[in-house]
Formats: C-alpha cells, structure tokens, sequence
C-alpha cells in the first residue's frame, strides 16, 4: 500500500490525492454581496450539511493554493454575514462552472454565467432562480483554519428559509431524487451525475438489527463468488434459519444475480441445500 504523509508532498499534490479520494462531493452555489451591495456567485465543493436541528450548512472558501489569494465569497460574507446556497444539478452544470472563473471585483457572475437574480425574502444577497433549491442563510461563524496557500475558512451558516422548485417535487410534496439530477465533483475536472440510470437504493439496518459477518455460514462467507457487497447484503437479514447451505459455486453464482436485483430472500433460498 502506498503511504504518504501530507508534510513531505507539495500543497497541490495534497490537494489532488483528497479531492480525488473524498468524492463525490456536493456542490454549493454561494450568492452573496459586497459591503457596497454587489453581487457575487461562485461554486464550493467542500460542503455539506452538519445539523438538522439547527439546521447548519458548512461550505468553505479555501485560500488559494498558488498564491495565498482569498475568494471574494470569503471576504463578503465577513462583510455581509448571509448567503444563498443553491444545489446544483445536472442542467446548469457549465453554468455554474463558468460562474467558478476569477473575474475582476465587481464583475457579476450572474451575468457572465446566465443564470438569474431573483430577491430573496430574508437577507440581501440574491436567491438563484435557475437551483433546484435555493437555501437562505445566516451566517454565524467563519472559522479559519490557516493562513497558508490552502487553507481553508469555515463559513458555517444557519438555514432561515427554503425554496424549492415544483418540478422536483414528487406526487406527496417531497423532493424527487430522481427527477432532480443532481452533479458531483470529483477529482481534477471530474464531475459525476446522479440520475436515474445509476441510482441505487441501500436497505439501512436501523430498525433491525443484520446478523454481521460473523454469522455467516462458513460457505457463505468464504465463498469464491461473493463480493463484499454481496455479503454485507446476505449479513442484513435479521435472523437465519438453523439449515445446511449450499457451497457450490454455481448455486453461489444464481444466488448472486437475485442479489444484483436486490432480493435477499430469493437468494437466500436459492443458497439452501
């Protein structure tokens, strides 16, 4: 296994292995304005959410890496402490990373990127029209973490209000994952999509209790054709019956094409001698 230890590589090649390794990482769109008023977007992929209850976004306006530059997000917010977060989906993704280019002070980046100024209901900064949600926030802390090229600065902000658009909503009110398609960052110019074709649901063992690895049977659990997902499948089931299961490698190769459909029961079945 290859090792590295952060202090002995350069901050870029730092910067490639983590934004490689933790992904894919969702995307903030930040509105927000100057002391004079003036607006401001640029996207942040170290972001997420922290807390319900408050309800607490995290995105964070590194300093830049090449030059120990700060964002003008970053200086705003200490300025004007509130921000529109927008989510960002897959049909205003070139959008929102022509909205990522360093232009001048002052330039509008709703402009130069096309997408829409809309006034939001309870802070100054504007909401983003074209975001399938749009969350309007207070800013509560901006915490640094450096005064290194790198460095990264905390803005942590309180949800006040939310908007939604209705077409990504479902038949019950509620957002639809599906239909809202939302984008990822990867690596480097890497973004990955969210979409119908490459979603997939994961039972969670909250309510029950799954039996673990440790419970498989022996031929189970060192079987020749069972992935670890395959397992970590076959190990949710909240109690197994005291039976003879099958070693073989073809019942073993059935079993796993009900697993590729997400019937556990089916292939447990199958696996009994």
């Amino acid at each position: 296994m290859k090792t590295v230890i952060p202090k002995d590589i350069t901050a870029v090649q730092l910067q490639m292995i983590m934004q490689t390794a933790i992904s894919p990482r969702p995307i903030a769109l930040a509105s927000t304005i100057d002391k004079e008023g003036n607006p401001n977007l640029s996207p942040f992929s170290f972001f997420n959410m922290f807390s319900t209850v408050p309800p607490i976004l995290i995105f964070s306006p590194s300093r830049r890496v090449r030059d120990n530059t700060t964002k003008h997000t970053l200086e705003n917010v200490l300025v004007v402490p509130e921000v529109v977060i927008g989510t960002v989906n897959f049909p205003i993704v070139q959008q929102i990373s022509l909205s990522s280019t360093e232009y001048d002070l002052g330039v509008n980046e709703f402009v130069k990127s096309g997408l829409t100024m809309k006034d939001a209901d309870l802070i100054q900064p504007k909401l983003i029209e074209e975001c399938p949600v749009n969350f309007e926030c207070k800013v509560i802390e901006v915490k640094s973490l450096g005064n290194d090229g790198g460095s990264g600065n905390l803005v942590i902000c309180e949800i006040i209000k939310i908007h939604i658009r209705e077409e990504y909503l479902d038949k019950n009110g509620n957002l639809d994952q599906v239909k809202l398609d939302m984008v990822a960052r990867l690596g480097g110019n890497i973004y990955s999509r969210n979409n119908a074709e490459n979603l997939f649901e994961v039972p969670k063992p909250l309510a029950t209790k799954g039996i673990g690895f440790d419970k498989l049977p022996a031929s189970i659990r060192y079987s020749k054709i069972f992935t670890g997902n395959d397992l970590g499948m076959l190990a949710n089931v909240e109690e197994l019956a005291e039976a003879e299961f099958s070693d073989d490698e073809e019942t073993h190769k059935r079993a796993q094409i009900y697993l590729s459909e997400n019937d556990v029961e089916s292939a447990w079945k199958i696996l009994l001698k």
